[in-house]
């Protein structure tokens, strides 16, 4: 039996490399070379790989309880969580759903948003909003709201009706004209990760969720990515100062040690759904829904936030960010170089541009072979690094960057 692995095309790429142990921001590999995980292994581990105290909580809770079904029993690792996510996020967003990644965490929020107008009667209301260059997930609904790439290009005849827009102003003309048919807007707030790093303004965002409350549309805050520290703030809404009706929360959750995500929303949208009538139930739900050893790993990641200066990380982080960028900004074949916290990113001039750009390839290559990891997003290059990235290590990945760029 052979692997397939995701996002692999294996008749031009090069075998998977064996990893055998990782510590810190460090993966090593069974033939003894050590990489820098520049990406923080697809944007999941905050805290370095094998984090003891997140280890540890999992070990522990693996000896008491590893599993039980999440509907009509609960337990204490998912009580602990709900409250520690309440110490971070809005008060108003106050009831949590557990599911097992980003994708699931998408689905959810999708169905919620159509099934709370469908419980008031309002069942014109089935259309989502989505923005240009918008990537959510591989699943049906989440892979409808991302945009029209070569990710869903083969599935076009699954993925459902979106309407989608590229700015606020094209936003506030769809609502004026389609409000009764929009259940929601989904939007990754002002970073769009797989779509090429792309970042927008806090007041864009902003702007978004005005035209949502005007206009009776819930706003869906896909944070998998941006969530937990990476912009500089918790969460990216931060930054905007608004709070959305349901945010999505998964990757570095669990510090990237198990599969794991939640969907977050307003006590008001739930109540649509609390009833003696039993039809208006929320018919969703996975297996492992709550599962004790990823809400352990949580609980153990969010504990972390308040026992190790992990802001002080990041904000190293975005000051050799800050530096490094300003030398490609010059650099003849850098079209833009741009960051948001931890998040960096060095777009290229290409003939051809785009997720299956053939730059990629060599660049990742040249990289693996100067011991970093890093996985261009076509002819992007971004840099999110776990926030233990010890800075002599962060400024090497620059340089091995440049290096790169020169040779191109």
């Amino acid at each position: 039996m052979k692997i397939w692995h995701p996002y692999t095309q294996e008749a031009t790429e090069p075998p998977p490399i064996p990893i055998d142990q990782g510590k810190g921001a460090y993966l090593y590999t069974r033939d003894g070379r050590r990489l820098i995980d520049g990406i923080s292994s697809w944007w999941v581990n905050l805290h370095g790989h094998g984090h003891p105290l997140i280890a540890a909580a999992i070990a522990a809770q693996a000896c008491k309880l590893e599993h039980v079904i999440f509907a009509g029993f609960t337990h204490e690792a998912a009580e602990e969580l709900a409250e520690r996510l309440a110490r971070i996020l809005p008060a108003e967003l106050d009831r949590v759903f557990y599911s097992d990644n980003g994708s699931t965490a998408v689905e959810a929020a999708l169905k919620i948003a159509i099934q709370y107008w469908y419980n008031q009667g309002q069942t014109k209301k089935h259309r989502i909003v989505a923005l240009e260059h918008a990537y959510h997930g591989d699943t049906i609904g989440a892979m409808s709201v991302s945009a029209d790439s070569p990710f869903t290009a083969a599935f076009e005849v699954l993925r459902l009706p979106v309407f989608r827009v590229r700015n606020a102003a094209e936003l506030e003309e769809l609502v004026s004209k389609r409000e009764d048919e929009i259940a929601a807007m989904i939007v990754e707030p002002l970073v769009q990760g797989a779509g090429g790093m792309k970042m927008y303004p806090a007041s864009e965002l902003k702007r978004f969720q005005q035209l949502c409350a005007e206009h009776s549309v819930l706003l869906i805050a896909d944070e998998v990515f941006t969530g937990l520290g990476r912009t500089g703030r918790m969460f990216a809404c931060e930054h905007a100062g608004i709070t959305p009706d349901l945010m999505c929360i998964s990757k570095g959750l669990t510090g990237g040690f198990l599969p794991f995500a939640v969907t977050v929303c307003r006590s008001e949208i739930y109540s649509a759904f609390h009833s003696t009538d039993r039809s208006r139930t929320f018919f969703h739900g996975h297996s492992y829904s709550g599962n004790p050893l990823g809400c352990a790993a949580a609980n153990a990641t969010l504990k972390i936030f308040e026992t190790e200066p992990v802001f002080e990380r990041i904000t190293a982080i975005e000051r050799i960010h800050e530096a490094r960028l300003a030398d490609f900004r010059q650099h003849p074949t850098v079209v833009d170089a741009r960051m948001l916290g931890t998040i960096s990113a060095i777009e290229l001039r290409t003939g051809d541009p785009g997720y299956v750009s053939s730059v990629r390839s060599r660049l990742y290559n040249f990289f693996i072979e100067h011991g970093v990891l890093l996985r261009p997003l076509g002819n992007v290059v971004y840099i999110v690094p776990p926030y233990v990235i010890r800075q002599d290590d962060l400024h090497y990945t620059y340089e091995i960057v440049g290096k790169a760029l020169d040779i191109l």
